[in-house]
């Protein structure tokens, strides 16, 4: 199978995905909305009605994350490894792919939990390249700092899914023995695994630009059919500054412009979602497929693992327990 029917199969799981976002999504600002109305009409103190929503919204995603969001994932991404290793997938790919999931739902909970030590060892290898724009220093040197760390954000991001797909590839291997076995063939393998990763910026710009411009436009003509709702959000800011001996920026005491901030975000939000689940997952299966062969065709020995856990204590700290 080649990436794009690999991808084209698998992609009921994000749309899957998209749907629990965008109920998310509802579920946070619904409650953030409420929250503003119900105080701003009851004890006019409206912002903390927003926040007190935003928070509630906020502690609801965690179980849904846990129960929903990461079966999901795994599901794909299981699929996405059988699809590229075998070559074939089955029809019925949501169902199959949820049987790979089921009865292994403590399995993937503890992947999840291991993913924060993933992080971890490639994070503490990124500070030494984040050293190199430090020392340019000023304005430059921070900028340089900040590319780096985007770059290695999105290394990790598709380190630790890589690891997921060899953690449900390998069903007779222990999570923590086999995301370590990941993290090693990554490293030792990361310039051919992410080689497509030049794309991946480009794209982005892309989809930022189309997708996130479509929804900034459109969220700003809904909000001027409500004139009165940024004035009264603005002037609900201000006092809580002023009540509080905050300094609000000017920007955000001005309705026009903080509808345009709002306006932003929103767009920003669906960018994110759109992008996550319906374009990354094409660039996944690319760098999936090059992970994938990689560490079924070389055996892994004992320097591999013995070199990256020279360059990362967290690392031997992960393959110790796993052992």
């Amino acid at each position: 199978m080649t990436n794009f029917q690999v991808y084209k199969k698998t992609l009921p799981f994000s749309f899957l995905n998209f749907f629990v976002g965008i109920l998310e999504l509802l579920l946070v600002t619904g409650l953030a909305t409420i929250g503003f109305f119900v105080m701003n009409k009851t004890t006019d103190r409206a912002l903390i009605g927003l926040v007190m929503g935003l928070v509630l919204g906020m502690l609801l995603l965690i179980p849904i994350h846990l129960l929903v969001v990461n079966r999901i994932k795994a599901a794909q991404i299981g699929m996405m490894a059988i699809g590229v290793v075998d070559g074939t997938l089955p029809d019925n790919i949501v169902s199959e792919g949820f049987k790979e999931v089921k009865g292994r739902f403590a399995r993937i909970t503890v992947f999840f939990i291991v993913t924060g030590a993933i992080k971890g060892i490639f994070r503490q290898l990124g500070r030494a390249l984040n050293k190199l724009g430090t020392a340019v220093g000023g304005d430059t040197g921070n900028a340089v700092t900040s590319v780096i760390d985007t770059g290695i954000q999105t290394v990790i991001g598709y380190l630790c899914d890589c690891c997921l797909g060899w953690v449900m590839y390998n069903k007779n291997k222990g999570v923590g023995e086999a995301a370590c076995e990941g993290a090693v063939i990554f490293f030792k393998h990361g310039k051919t695994l992410i080689r497509n990763i030049g794309r991946i910026f480009g794209m982005g710009i892309l989809s930022i630009v189309v997708i996130g411009g479509a929804f900034f436009g459109i969220s700003y003509v809904i909000f001027m059919n409500f004139p009165t709702m940024f004035e009264d959000l603005a002037k609900e800011i201000t006092e809580f500054g002023t009540r509080n001996d905050i300094d609000i920026a000017n920007f955000i005491k001005d309705p026009m412009t903080l509808r345009i901030v709002v306006c932003a975000i929103i767009g920003v939000v669906f960018w994110s979602l759109l992008h996550s689940l319906l374009i990354r997952p094409f660039i996944l299966v690319g760098v999936l497929r090059n992970f994938m062969k990689s560490g079924l065709e070389e055996k892994i020995s004992d320097a591999d693992f013995d070199l990256l856990a020279s360059k990362s204590p967290k690392f031997q700290k992960l393959r110790n327990r796993a052992i």
